[in-house]
């Protein structure tokens, strides 16, 4: 013990002191059984708002007066948790992003569960840290990972790390890539060590966080070549192999092709197969972007496509989209597990392993990433598995896959509509047309279709824009949606397309 600490107990411990006379103030509920009502009133409502979420609307904006709620200072002074839960009532939970509704089908999200929500409330109970030690934690995740590693039929050495999301999860994946594939050691030298520029390829229809993947990693967004895609989007092969013979002969360093498993605007996948034959005779690293569609490798309609999601040297997936897992939650999975640990291992004196006691263990989850605190998030991975099992899951990907087609179908046979991409996942494009309106009519009143949609709480798909032409987008990744939502949402479109048309002529 340090002379000052000697010099504190001698100053102010008294053997005399009754220990009952030590109140000393925690963060702990002053009341307990008023905290347990509290929480069963908490449950009960969460449980009344996902049964009730069809009643609301898809989406509704924060009013002006409850947006000035949100700027108070910084609270001094306790409150009662009763009145802080009645504020959260009134100010938050009316107004969501709106994904747990059956018509929210904008970017690409999941709805959540309720069970995984209460997973998500007993890892916050639990409040361990995963990064490091021996404990169930850990255990819990590595099974986790397993699993993952089952649903795309990798090898079970291979190494995994649960993530915040998909955009983590390829930025650990293209580390490993960018160190094993240079000539040189990138974590001792840094990238100063480079006599050559290291070359990432992934198609135009590329995730946006590629680019900032490769711009953090130091490799520059220049170094990052998007290929041309084909006819039905997917990343076009004679233009790769042309691009990557062209930086061959320049002196520069190919060391990646990044294929996506289901593209964010279209849900169109890649040629995987051709992309990884590809890799093997150039020595190229070969990532996935499995956040859309990796986690439906074994759904029957898909498995041809996905099945070369083995073969990848690395993968990244999100359970939190079509695996609907609270947010947030991604996987990282890396088949080498030596070049994974060896790209972010570091071990100072305070992360010493030890044999016995809570520092066991040689491998920890921080060497497998960046961080070192992590929380529990595979507890609600864990528990929503067993709850449903994989089968349920997969049944509720392959509906999706039909309510797409479904929409699809209903779109070509109506006039005033016009589908803009071919339905290759459970993403549709598609717009309502006009006679006699150009381009950039048609982008504006479809842009307003839109809005409207959104603020009559209608549904809420998104808008994107393919080869010129901007159109509504409709990703199908939603367990509640019934094909009777898909057949309001074309009525509304519909209804308000004619509505404007008419407005404009009347205008003229």
């Amino acid at each position: 013990m340090s002379i000052s600490g000697v010099y504190y107990l001698r100053v102010h411990y008294d053997p005399m002191r009754d220990p009952g006379d030590d109140k000393q103030e925690t963060l702990d509920p002053e009341d307990w059984e008023s905290m347990r009502a509290l929480g069963h009133r908490v449950i009960d409502d969460a449980i009344d708002y996902l049964r009730d979420v069809a009643d609301r609307p898809a989406w509704q904006p924060v009013p002006k007066d409850v947006s000035n709620q949100l700027t108070e200072a910084l609270p001094r002074q306790p409150s009662d948790p009763a009145l802080v839960y009645e504020q959260f009532q009134q100010t938050i939970f009316p107004y969501p992003k709106g994904n747990i509704h059956p018509r929210f089908w904008a970017w690409y999200m999941g709805n959540g569960t309720f069970f995984g929500a209460l997973a998500d409330f007993l890892s916050s109970t639990m409040n361990s840290n995963v990064g490091a030690g021996s404990h169930v934690a850990v255990q819990v995740e590595g099974q986790v990972i397993s699993w993952m590693k089952a649903l795309v039929n990798y090898p079970e050495r291979a190494s995994g790390l649960l993530v915040g999301g998909a955009s983590m999860a390829n930025l650990i994946g293209l580390a490993v890539a960018r160190n094993s594939k240079a000539d040189f050691d990138v974590r001792r030298r840094g990238l100063s060590g480079a006599n050559q520029k290291l070359m990432i390829y992934a198609s135009s229809e590329v995730h946006s966080c590629h680019q900032k993947a490769v711009e953090l990693l130091g490799l520059g967004s220049d170094n990052l070549r998007k290929v041309p895609i084909n006819d039905i989007y997917q990343m076009d092969m004679t233009a790769l192999r042309s691009i990557v013979r062209q930086d061959q002969e320049a002196g520069h360093r190919p060391i990646c092709v990044i294929a996506t498993a289901g593209t964010v605007n279209t849900g169109a996948i890649d040629p995987l197969a051709e992309i990884a034959d590809f890799c093997a005779r150039e020595n190229l690293w070969f990532h996935v972007d499995g956040a859309i569609g990796g986690v439906a490798a074994g759904v029957d309609a898909l498995k041809d496509n996905l099945a070369p999601l083995n073969r990848a040297d690395s993968v990244a997936l999100d359970l939190h989209k079509w695996m609907h897992m609270p947010f947030e939650v991604g996987c990282a999975l890396v088949k080498d597990s030596d070049l994974h640990r060896s790209t972010f291992s570091v071990n100072p004196e305070y992360l010493v392993r030890g044999s016995r006691g809570l520092a066991a263990g040689e491998d920890w989850f921080s060497d497998y990433g960046i961080e070192l605190s992590r929380s529990f998030r595979a507890l609600k991975v864990w528990m929503s598995f067993k709850e449903h099992g994989l089968d349920r899951y997969e049944r509720m990907m392959a509906r999706n896959l039909e309510q797409a087609q479904y929409l699809a179908d209903a779109i070509n046979r109506d006039e005033s509509l016009e589908l803009m991409a071919p339905v290759s996942l459970d993403i549709v494009c598609f717009r309502y047309i006009a006679p006699g309106l150009e381009e950039a009519s048609l982008a504006a009143l479809n842009g307003e279709i839109l809005l409207r949609l959104q603020e009559e709480g209608t549904a809420v798909p998104s808008g994107t824009t393919l080869k010129g032409r901007y159109c509504l987008r409709v990703a199908i990744a939603n367990h509640r949606s019934q094909m009777a939502d898909f057949d309001l949402l074309l009525g509304e479109v519909k209804r308000l397309g004619d509505l404007l048309v008419s407005e404009q002529l009347q205008v003229r």
